[in-house]
């Protein structure tokens, strides 16, 4: 099973840069994964919340353990998230186009990290 096929049956997601503007990615991907009865958890220190649901500030506050991160954020935020995502010991991110580049892909392999770069929503229907 290749790590796309793998991280589809992981049920906990985090979406680093969910947003409540409807017309984003963010917000689409969130919504998405939720509809999918995914256990979707929205990463935005500026936000509240999203349709009702708690936002939460990082990675670490969240109360679950988290299998899968989704990013939806400019690769200069993502670069920082991944430290993140190393001190939480996730294993698995997928990269939205717009979110990647080199530095990421080298941390991810130096700290044994598999990246997904396809966007979600072309693999949830």
């Amino acid at each position: 099973m290749n790590d796309k096929a793998k991280t589809l049956e992981m049920k906990n997601w985090a979406v680093v840069g969910a947003t409540d503007k409807k017309n984003k990615f963010g917000y689409k991907i969130y919504k998405k994964l939720k509809k999918h009865n995914y256990n979707v958890y929205p990463v935005n220190p500026n936000l509240e919340n999203i349709d009702g649901d708690k936002c939460y500030a990082a990675l670490a506050s969240i109360p679950a353990k988290i299998e899968v991160v989704d990013m939806v954020v400019n690769p200069k935020i993502a670069i920082k998230i991944m430290e993140n995502i190393k001190a939480e010991g996730i294993e698995y991110v997928w990269l939205q186009p717009g979110t990647r580049s080199s530095q990421i892909r080298s941390f991810a392999k130096n700290n044994n990290i598999n990246l997904i770069e396809s966007c979600i929503l072309r693999n949830l229907d």
